[in-house]
């Protein structure tokens, strides 16, 4: 199985990023149940806990994967991103989303580590919050506005699965969504996440071999229907509620 773990220095496919539990501006009150602790932090960012047990996600994603996923490939993003920031302070003073937002203003010394490990802790503490649910659907105002703007729940989960089929290498499939609540489905390769536009992520799948090679090696296909079965609809709801406030963070 290819490694893809990340060095305390970049390497090509190291894009690993660090920040803030800045998950929706206090969306997210106390975790559900706190499996992992949030790592000491030597600089502004933090590792934030898995919100359920290492388990929690069986038999659809192990709990090996969820292990070596959190606590080597998200741990080690938190520490090249501090590491990166240590003489910069004010880079390091931005909240995770601006600095991924302005990232052409960072030293060209060290603008693609922040990107790579900046992207990689956004687009991680989203990726943990949005599961650990039992799948079920999508209600409410989000119901309507998959209706309206991706083709109802079906075409978008068919969508959706194909995108992250088609990310060649490794990346992220995304559903993205902006103030008046409009939802568009978009895909990112390595740790680059929308936020870098200025665009806010509902919900994203991760299609980076680490995130599910030990269970299904290269069924990548498998691995993405499978994964609808985790998600927490309750969470996706509440980030859709906190985009239209303005308050989403990442």
């Amino acid at each position: 199985m290819p490694a893809h773990l990340p060095s305390t220095s970049l390497g090509r496919r190291g894009a690993l990023a660090g920040g803030a539990l800045l998950l929706a501006g206090g969306l997210f009150a106390a975790p559900r149940r706190a499996w992992a602790q949030a790592a000491p932090a030597d600089g502004p960012h933090v590792l934030p806990p898995l919100p359920y047990a290492a388990n929690a996600n069986e038999p659809h994603i192990d709990a090996a994967t969820m292990e070596l996923h959190h606590d080597k490939h998200h741990v080690a993003y938190v520490a090249n991103l501090n590491a990166a920031l240590k003489d910069h302070g004010r880079l390091a003073a931005l909240p995770l989303e601006e600095l991924l937002a302005n990232l052409s203003e960072a030293p060209e010394s060290v603008r693609t580590t922040l990107r790579n490990n900046a992207g990689g802790h956004a687009n991680h503490a989203m990726f943990w919050q949005i599961m650990g649910g039992k799948g079920e659907a999508p209600t409410g105002e989000l119901a309507e506005a998959i209706t309206r703007d991706l083709g109802g729940f079906d075409k978008m989960k068919a969508d959706f699965n194909g995108a992250g089929a088609r990310v060649f290498g490794s990346g992220w499939v995304f559903v993205t969504v902006d103030r008046e609540g409009r939802l568009n489905l978009t895909t990112r390769p390595n740790q680059e996440t929308p936020l870098m536009d200025g665009i806010k992520v509902l919900f994203g799948n991760d299609v980076w071999e680490h995130a599910y090679y030990l269970k299904y090696q290269n069924r990548r296909p498998e691995y993405l229907a499978a994964w609808w079965n985790v998600v927490d609809w309750s969470k996706v709801n509440e980030r859709y509620a906190a985009a239209k406030a303005g308050t989403l963070r990442i």
